[in-house]
């Protein structure tokens, strides 16, 4: 009689202290080196091959499994291209399938690593809930998003910011004449792209609405340029970012900007990113989603 065998004994995550969460924040916003992180993260973990098994955990992982899944039957989804600033831009365009009349239409604006799996399926999320989504690769100019994520988060120095911004505001000239839309254009976006929001709406009238995960705050003198309605998430421990925040509600109210802040207590810089294992949240994830839907669809409705 053959005995069954012994359970395998559980695999252990190994432990992620805050300093590590802030060291790789630190590493992909700031410092960009590599050699130093592993170095300091072997410190905090005692080891290299601590080390090791807690990198991955607190990068994004594009292998997760996408809450929407791009053959879903409820949404239709297609790469595009359409007119930048100077030149042609790429992006990912999602509908609802059962599209009847005209939609409210969003930008949907990556974080520092261009139009990875993850932002296309934000894309699909956005467009499940009514509205046409297009999430534009901001790399387009210097070929588009690579798949290797290290390279493309290497590529965001070389972005030359105007132009970034101007094919932002061209995003914005292209949803509004699309006969699909009902010509009023939102825009979220996360980290970098939370940044991008905000200057977008600076530099774009036209947009209605916009909506900054932990995004870098405009310079103070460009925040009465502002029309967009915005709503603005903040993460509780993301000192770096957070620092701006007194002086930049300082200038929208005497600007008197329509805005909603939040900041979510105990929360870490991308704590929408499902795909990050260490600093998604999913409490502050969801009531930050419910938060932006309930406010696009009123204000693109």
């Amino acid at each position: 009689m053959t005995k069954p065998s012994p359970a395998s004994p559980a695999v252990k995550r190994p432990a992620i202290t805050q300093a590590m969460i802030d060291a790789y924040d630190e590493y992909t916003h700031l410092t960009l080196d590599r050699r130093r992180f592993m170095e300091q993260l072997t410190r905090l973990a005692g080891s290299g091959a601590a080390a090791a098994a807690i990198a991955p955990l607190l990068a994004a992982n594009s292998a997760r499994a996408a809450i929407i899944a791009e053959d879903d039957s409820r949404v239709t989804g297609e790469d595009i291209s359409y007119p930048g600033s100077g030149g042609e831009m790429k992006g990912y365009l999602v509908k609802p399938a059962s599209q009847s009349g005209k939609l409210g239409t969003v930008i949907v604006v990556h974080e520092n690593r261009g139009l990875n799996p993850h932002i296309r399926d934000v894309a699909r999320r956005v467009a499940l809930e009514g509205f046409v989504a297009l999430a534009p690769d901001f790399l387009s100019p210097l070929g588009g998003t690579p798949a290797d994520e290290d390279k493309a988060r290497d590529q965001f120095s070389k972005l030359d910011p105007a132009q970034t911004v101007a094919n932002a505001v061209a995003t914005v000239a292209f949803l509004r004449g699309r006969e699909d839309g009902n010509g009023k254009v939102g825009a979220v976006g996360f980290c970098w792209g939370g940044g991008t929001v905000n200057m977008l709406a600076v530099n774009s009238p036209d947009l209605t609405a916009g909506v900054a995960y932990y995004g870098m705050q405009p310079k103070a003198e460009d925040v009465p340029k502002i029309k967009a309605a915005l709503l603005l998430h903040y993460a509780g421990l993301d000192t770096r970012i957070n620092a701006g925040i007194d002086a930049f509600k300082k200038e929208l109210d005497a600007a008197k900007v329509e805005y909603t802040l939040y900041v979510y207590e105990g929360a870490n810089h991308a704590f929408n990113n499902d795909t990050s294992a260490a600093r998604y949240d999913k409490n502050a994830a969801d009531l930050a989603w419910g938060r932006t839907i309930a406010f696009l669809k009123e204000k693109l409705a």
